[in-house]
């Protein structure tokens, strides 16, 4: 027989459908809660239970679930009157129940206001009624946040330049919310590849910058008054039009500064042309993916050598299928291998990246197995030098 917790759970269980029968009209009660009707096989037990169940009824507190019963004869006690079904007969008695009488007096408050601004959400709201409980104190704003977008579709202006009356952070606190909301009401002027807010939504928005170190002191002079480390947003990175041959992309900002000046040190000036070093910034690199003057130079790319280095450089190779890996092979393991240390896991659960050569494979698998991690700054400039004068 079902117990009093298991009456509770099952109506809070159907809550939600409740909501949706506010939306869609249909007619939600009277409702029957689903039970075993199975009796405990000892006597005090059942009998316990059944008191329970007594107790929380509407018999007892003037509201809650109706009990019907019924004279059954059973195998263990005999003929003994047991509920044959459990109910709600009224909207009221379900919602006292659950203590839900305020909720869903502002859920039905909340919903038509916002069908009476935008009709064509009943299909969001009946999918996602818990939503509209979530953000019960904000359809005010929200639906201000609405309006404006429905008329003008693309602002081309920072969020914090919108002229809508709510406070300056709240676009920025609920994007999840409004994301889904102009999913539907702007359909048609979105931006759908793209999962940044701002990006989507056609809003103006911080670009990332980039990091780099420029190896030619000519270049320095030329182009950028001598400045040789520089930050620059990628919108402008993407547009320069340097003579530059070699592109040295690192995953450690110290390196950024010491790979430089070792460099500057220990090759002479022609092998030093045209060169800059470059701060991919993790995953992030995929802020260098529209860069279209790296197609014609040689890139080269040094992450860790751990899981994360050898993810990077496959996505990183995705978006220039010409880049090399440098001090990412199994001789620099071996070489370095004492100074090695725990890794973590990697993003990605697929067994072979695709963008890796096989030896650079081998090396990401043996790492992968091993949990091992090989940071940059173990291993040391002099051998890093000999690599690069290799290398150009």
């Amino acid at each position: 027989m079902i117990t009093a917790g298991e009456i509770k759970k099952k109506s809070a269980a159907i809550y939600t459908e409740y909501l949706k029968s506010v939306i869609s009209g249909d007619t939600f009660f009277p409702k029957a809660i689903r039970s075993d009707k199975s009796v405990s096989s000892d006597f005090s037990e059942m009998r316990k239970e059944l008191a329970e169940v007594i107790k929380f009824s509407k018999d007892r507190k003037e509201f809650g679930y109706t009990v019907f019963y019924k004279q059954i004869n059973t195998r263990r006690h005999g003929l003994q009157n047991l509920p044959i079904e459990i109910s709600f007969q009224s909207e009221i008695d379900f919602l006292k129940y659950l203590h839900k009488e305020k909720e869903a007096a502002e859920f039905r408050v909340n919903c038509s206001l916002i069908l009476s601004e935008f009709p064509e959400l009943k299909k969001w709201i009946y999918k996602y009624p818990l939503k509209v409980i979530d953000n019960q104190t904000k359809w005010n704003d929200l639906l201000k946040v609405c309006s404006y977008f429905k008329i003008n579709p693309n602002p081309n202006l920072y969020i914090r330049e919108l002229p809508i009356r709510v406070h300056t952070k709240f676009i920025e606190n609920n994007k999840g919310i409004v994301k889904e909301l102009l999913d539907i009401l702007i359909k048609g002027y979105i931006r759908q590849d793209e999962t940044d807010f701002e990006k989507r939504f056609n809003l103006k928005y911080p670009e990332p910058t980039v990091r780099f170190r420029l190896l030619d002191k000519n270049i320095s002079r030329q182009y950028f008054s001598g400045i040789d480390d520089l930050s620059i947003s990628i919108g402008r990175f993407e547009q320069l039009k340097l003579p530059v041959k070699n592109v040295f992309i690192v995953e450690n900002k110290t390196n950024l500064h010491t790979i430089a000046e070792n460099l500057a040190i220990s090759l002479t000036l022609p092998e030093l042309e045209k060169t800059i070093v470059l701060f991919g910034g993790g995953y992030k690199v995929e802020n260098l993916k529209n860069v279209k003057w790296f197609e014609q130079i040689n890139l080269f790319y040094w992450g860790d050598l751990d899981v994360h280095g050898f993810e990077i450089l496959s996505q990183f190779r995705g978006y220039f299928p010409h880049v090399k890996s440098f001090l990412m092979d199994e001789a620099t393991f071996k070489q370095f291998e004492n100074e090695k240390g725990e890794g973590k896991p990697g993003k990605t659960s697929v067994p072979y990246l695709k963008n890796l050569t096989e030896e650079e494979h081998r090396l990401y698998v043996l790492l992968k197995a091993g949990n091992w991690r090989l940071e940059q700054e173990k291993i040391s400039f002099e051998y890093v030098n000999e690599i690069i004068k290799k290398l150009i």
